[in-house]
């Protein structure tokens, strides 16, 4: 899969392979169910027309250019993870646009001009609530009245589950809340958090529940506190697990808030510092809570350990 990073105006696309296009265009955070059929909708329409399909996304979120932001933005499926999923749709090639303030001023009549038409864009597809240009005035209306004949469109509706929208948005907040089964039906896939394991604590060893600390790549949604059902990846072999994000009540002073991120990995003793993992995130079990002492936190483990290993039984079954 080609990668090409845009900006304007500075680096524009040069099509040195002349190259035709179905084009997907979205930010995509979380590819998730709907932004599927986008993607699906571009690689039918480019097996059709006998072209290459290529995705169009946007960094940073627009809202850090456009809402004027000094918070940082945190992602669902910060830019790699997206690149991966991507690929692994079968998609040709993707345009990464930096999104920024000369970008976002460009009227959707030159939004057309350089971002479609100079990439020979033969095929736009988008979902029904995309817009461009500056203010977000052009639609997918006018993505297709000023197509001049050069390529044409198609627009995907609405995708719902459970009566809801399926939306970035109601993923983050299912997010929020540790909903992580509604957000896997949302995905399609379990939610997924990768990082680097450092060292902690080690307070966990001590109480014969060991742990990996895991410290997420910048950009990265975290889950609502608690305790949850999981899968973690370490050096390609995946693993079940119960992993705790919060601020360990039991043994931290209230005042000092650090969240931490640690999964106990089942059936493993081994050495992972330095490890990059990939966590996959499947049900939550509890809320965090402060325990009277270690015996009463060391039984609670075990009871989650045993949800989590129940859990997994389960999946396998169904």
């Amino acid at each position: 899969m080609d990668i090409y990073h845009l900006s304007y105006p500075n680096h524009l696309f040069t099509n040195d392979k002349n190259d035709a296009y179905s084009l997907a265009i979205g930010f995509f955070d979380g590819v998730h169910k709907g932004h599927q059929a986008v993607i699906k909708n571009a690689l039918e329409k480019g097996k059709e027309m006998n072209i290459k399909t290529a995705v169009m996304t946007f960094d940073p979120h627009p809202s850090l250019v456009l809402g004027g932001r000094k918070e940082k933005v945190f992602y669902i499926t910060p830019l790699q993870e997206k690149m991966n999923i991507l690929k692994s749709f079968g998609v040709d090639a993707v345009f990464v646009v930096r999104f920024t303030s000369d970008f976002a001023k460009l009227t959707p009549e030159k939004f057309i001009e350089f971002f479609i038409n100079q990439t020979n864009v033969k095929h736009v597809t988008a979902g029904f609530d995309f817009s461009f240009g500056a203010f977000g005035k052009g639609t997918m209306k006018d993505m297709d009245l000023l197509s001049e004949g050069k390529y044409t469109v198609s627009v995907v509706g609405k995708k719902e589950l459970h009566g809801g929208k399926i939306s970035s948005t109601r993923i983050r907040e299912e997010l929020t809340t540790g909903n992580m089964e509604q957000v896997r039906e949302l995905l399609g896939r379990p939610f997924q958090l990768t990082g680097v394991v450092i060292h902690g604590d080690k307070r966990g060893r001590t109480i014969n529940f060991p742990t990996a600390n895991v410290d997420p790549t910048e950009g990265q949604f975290t889950p609502a506190t608690g305790v949850y059902a999981v899968k973690i990846s370490v050096q390609e072999t995946w693993h079940e697990g119960v992993c705790n994000v919060g601020f360990k009540p039991t043994f931290n002073n209230p005042e000092e808030k650090k969240l931490s991120i640690e999964v106990h990995i089942f059936n493993f003793e081994q050495s992972i510092y330095g490890e990059e993992v990939t966590v996959h995130w499947y049900k939550r079990i509890r809320s965090e809570q402060k325990f009277n002492g270690i015996d009463e936190l060391k039984e609670q483990i075990g009871k989650d350990k045993q949800v989590a290993i129940d859990f997994f039984k389960k999946e396998v079954e169904l």
